[in-house]
């Protein structure tokens, strides 16, 4: 049995200052797929706690105690919302919320482990996200991208899918240049590529390629792929994960 954990983030989850429930719904449907017809144990990295706050408080998300209060408030309506559409496809949702240090802490760690374990051997479904309410320097600086690429490496996945605005892994940037070339498999990543300019592609978003290539360049160092395609549209995603196909999106892979 595979054991797959799919990371979607916040521009994915969050459209004009509300949840973008079409495309939360498309992913559920991608997961049910995965767990009820492939049997793939799923862990799912969500991001978008903030974004679903600011839908039912308009705080200035600048501030950082605002930002985490929006988080506070997110965090249930976002697992309503899945826990509402994995239902419809007889799929239990859990809730784990963690920040880094949950991984510096060997104890804390197997407790995690433990339960995750408990909880995959039961067809649950572990919806996962950081702990923004409590995570001050995760919250400015951190990512779920980092999160997911850790989540794939302490709970022994075979992959980790990464479902984002950006479509794949371009030799150049594609908002950029015309002529960007998607790199379909990527073996190595250098150092000047980890070091560029991190930029962010949501108002309420905290990741962008940077982060994911970082994630990327950790799971390669630990023997386990990423994939990276778009979450708008889930074509690519089914096409590699249900139909074993790469058609599209980038495989990073040593």
């Amino acid at each position: 049995m595979k054991r797959l954990v799919i990371k979607v983030g916040t521009a994915v989850l969050t459209q004009d200052g509300q949840l973008a429930i079409e495309r939360l719904s498309a992913l559920v449907d991608l997961i049910a797929k995965l767990k009820n017809d492939k049997n793939y144990e799923v862990i799912l990295v969500s991001s978008g706690a903030v974004g679903a706050g600011f839908t039912s408080l308009q705080l200035d998300k600048t501030q950082i105690a605002n930002r985490q209060a929006l988080a506070a408030i997110g965090q249930p309506l976002l697992l309503k919302n899945y826990k509402k559409r994995f239902k419809e496809h007889g799929i239990t949702c859990a809730q784990m919320l963690l920040i880094a240090d949950d991984f510096d802490s060997r104890k804390r760690t197997k407790n995690a482990q433990n339960v995750m374990e408990i909880l995959l051997e039961n067809k649950i479904l572990p919806i996962i996200n950081e702990n923004d309410v409590i995570a001050n320097d995760e919250l400015l600086f951190g990512d779920n991208d980092q999160l997911a690429a850790h989540v794939a490496y302490h709970f022994n996945a075979d992959m980790l899918a990464i479902l984002s605005d950006i479509d794949g892994y371009y030799n150049k940037n594609p908002r950029e240049y015309d002529d960007a070339v998607m790199l379909k498999v990527v073996s190595s990543i250098n150092e000047e590529e980890l070091q560029m300019k991190h930029t962010a592609n949501s108002e309420f978003a905290t990741g962008g390629i940077v982060t994911k290539l970082k994630a990327a360049d950790f799971l390669m160092k630990n023997n386990i792929p990423m994939y990276l395609s778009s979450g708008f549209d889930l074509t690519n995603a089914y096409d590699f994960l249900v139909d074993d196909n790469h058609k599209n999106g980038t495989i990073f892979k040593k």
